[in-house]
This record gives C-alpha cells, structure tokens and sequence, in this order.
C-alpha cells in the first residue's frame, strides 16, 4: 500500500518578511529575510507584526513595520518558548495594596474615609468580665478607596454586582506583569503587550505611579491603558487588568472612558491603585483580589497580593 501520510497532511505555512521594529522607550532592531511560521495563511502583515514580536520575545515594542511579506507553503520550523523567571524556592506573599487610614485621598474629589468609635474599650468593660475589653468601630468610606476592584455593576447596571463574581476569577489567577517605567507615553499601547500570551492571566502594568500615591502630583498626567491596547486585552481574553496608577483610562473631564467600558463588557475585572508592582517578575506569579460580597455594588476595595514560588 502505497504511502500517504503526505498526501493527507494539513498544509503548514510560513512568512517571509523585512521587520523594522522601533521600542517605546527608544532604540530600533531590523531584520532582513526573517521566517516565521504561520497558524494560517491568511495573515496580514499587522498580525505577522505580532507574531514576530511574540516569536522574539521582544519587550516595549512600540511599532513594528513590515515588508517584502510572502506567505510560503511549507513545512513549520518550530518557534521558542518565551523565557519566564526561575520559581523561587520558599513561597513568597507580595502585597500589592495600598494601606487605608482615616483622612486618605485616594482620587482627588473622592471623599476621605472617616472612624467612628461605636463602642470604646473603656465602655466595653461594663459588658465583659473583668480583664475582657473589646474595640468595635464603624468606617465610612466610598468604595472606590485604596486599592479597589471594579465589577461590571460599576459601569453596566445590568452587570453583574460584587457577590455576583466568580471567587474563583478573582484568586491564584497567573499573572503576567508588564514593566512599563520607562515608557516614553502617558498611554499604553497594545504592541506592549504583544510579547505575551494573556489569556486568562491578570495582566498588571507597572508604571510606578504609585511612588505619587497619597499627594497632589498623583493627579496630574497619570499613566493609562488606550483604547487600542484595550481592545487588544479583550480580543486575547485576559482575566483581570490591573494599573498602580490614577485610573486605568485617561482622566479627561466629560471625556471616554474606552478601558472600563471594554474591559468590563467583557467581563474583565479591573484592579486600579496597585502597589509594590516592581518586586514581581514578568511571569510566573500568581494574583488576587478579593471584594466583599455586596449586593447592589459595583466597587470596592480589596487586599491584592500576588505569591510567587
């Protein structure tokens, strides 16, 4: 019997290309010639663009410019497997949260929280047995205080509220952290994020905003996610997005809001004010970020922290 394995296998094509890749935060690579398989032949050269990126494990891209393409019938080379940092040897717990005290400004034109003493230590004696005192404290805050999440009740009214979140959407979810300090613009681009596969991840942006957090300074010119990198984020299927900076869109007054809008349609949580971003590596931490259960709420704050190891 004659042999057809040939005959019968699925066709497996490859780009040939020219790159020219320039980095957001300066600097520019070329590449003549360049091969790289393809899942399908009809690509075009933006998501070629991509492939290339995601291929190289190139970080910071800002543009990638492609030409000469061919698509070629032929047979796949293999690409490499992106890198991730070692896992650590003891289990570490980073805390990503901002701390709440009475007075915090978390979002200029917020109100600050405020302690109310419901029943003192001293008024508790007369409760107990002698020795036993208790402190019970009443906190008024808004929801959108420290480090916060938002649910798609947020922006949505028919989204689903803070107890209507899956828990298990919000713990151990693997993260991919981006290190965006030195980024050239106040808005992040979706080439970025090209380098990375994030579907199903907590995609967190370290801009290291939050070295303002606290003070007049964090309001003005904060970092932010475009409304093309947040198309991207939805389109790739990302679980959770989080930003250590003012807002995840851009604080324009009677403006857009493209990131809530999108990322909470989809059903992607939103973490703002992160802390401590830098201590974690690109890849191979695991985040969460847990609400209360409110009924009837769309935001509120969390303790974030991400383990590694």
């Amino acid at each position: 019997m004659p042999d057809t394995t040939t005959q019968y296998r699925a066709a497996e094509y490859r780009a040939h290309f020219d790159a020219r890749v320039t980095f957001a935060n300066g600097g520019g690579l070329t590449a003549e010639g360049f091969r790289i398989d393809l899942p399908r032949p009809d690509v075009d050269a933006d998501e070629v663009g991509r492939l290339f990126v995601q291929h190289l494990s190139l970080a910071l891209v800002g543009s990638v410019d492609i030409e000469n393409l061919e698509i070629v019938e032929e047979a796949h080379r293999g690409t490499r497997g992106i890198e991730t940092a070692p896992a650590a040897s003891v289990r570490r717990v980073v805390d990503l949260s901002h701390r709440i005290r009475e007075g915090l400004v978390t979002y200029p034109g917020l109100p600050a929280p405020t302690f109310t003493p419901h029943l003192t230590r001293e008024d508790s004696r007369s409760h107990y047995e002698a020795g036993t005192e208790f402190a019970m404290d009443i906190i008024t805050m808004i929801g959108n205080t420290g480090t916060y999440l938002d649910s798609p009740y947020h922006r949505y009214a028919d989204g689903p509220d803070l107890a209507g979140l899956e828990l298990a959407s919000l713990v151990d979810v693997p993260a991919e952290v981006f290190h965006l300090t030195d980024l050239g613009t106040r808005g992040i681009p979706a080439s970025v994020l090209w380098d990375r596969d994030v579907r199903g991840k907590a995609v967190l942006l370290h801009t290291g905003w939050d070295r303002h957090f606290g003070t007049p300074a964090y309001g003005d010119d904060a970092p932010f996610l475009t409304a093309e990198a947040t198309a991207y984020l939805v389109e790739q299927g990302a679980s959770i997005v989080g930003i250590d900076s003012l807002n995840i869109d851009e604080v324009v007054p009677h403006g857009p809001r493209p990131a809530h809008s999108g990322l909470l349609a989809a059903g992607i949580h939103v973490v703002e004010h992160l802390t401590n971003l830098g201590e974690l590596p690109p890849s191979g931490a695991r985040f969460t970020a847990v609400p209360p259960a409110v009924e009837g709420f769309g935001t509120f704050t969390v303790r974030a922290y991400a383990t590694l190891g």
